[in-house]
């Protein structure tokens, strides 16, 4: 009886030090790796913990829309999603863009976002910003109680999203380097 006791204890004290549900609050990421964010959002999405956008979500951050299910994921009135071409150095080094990761990124998007997409001009060098009605048309807006208790992840922190700069980075799309920051 005591061992069931004890053991009954033990597995109470870990479900209630468990939080119910984890959720993580995107408020300013630049993009990156195209590779990279790939990796890290599929391990969000089997990590069941949901998403909300708080603020800018650029280039390849906003994967997030294609990767994480719809259900779980909500926006704020501050969510700005922000989207572009991907582009690889050219001979002389300069950006240019990259037909391949382009086409990786607009096949990650879901129809309505790539709808939207096509509507403000197809992905090109230039940033284009998804945000307030449009954005909600598409996306729930987040509660207060989701909002409340939540892991905010910064540029970077390893979590949930790779490290990301200001500047460029590189991806490799079938042996060519492909930039994805804005």
């Amino acid at each position: 009886m005591r061992v069931t006791t004890a053991l009954l204890g033990a597995a109470l004290a870990a479900v209630v030090t468990l939080p119910a549900s984890a959720t993580v609050r995107i408020t300013s990421d630049p993009g990156g790796q195209i590779g990279s964010y790939l990796d890290q959002l599929q391990s969000l999405r089997s990590s069941g913990e949901n998403v909300i956008i708080d603020g800018s979500c650029l280039s390849a951050c906003t994967m997030v829309l294609g990767v994480i299910p719809r259900d779980r994921i909500c926006v704020t009135a501050r969510a700005r999603l922000g989207f572009h071409a991907a582009w690889r150095p050219d001979q002389a080094d300069r950006p240019a863009t990259d037909q391949e990761g382009t086409a990786l990124l607009m096949n990650t998007y879901p129809q309505p976002v790539r709808e939207w997409i096509a509507r403000h001009g197809g992905l090109s060098p230039r940033l284009i910003y998804l945000s307030g009605n449009e954005l909600a048309s598409m996306y729930p807006r987040c509660s207060e109680a989701s909002t409340a208790s939540t892991s905010v992840w910064r540029p970077g922190r390893e979590r949930p999203f790779p490290s990301a700069r200001a500047s460029s980075t590189l991806h490799a799309v079938n042996g060519r380097r492909i930039h994805t920051s804005p």
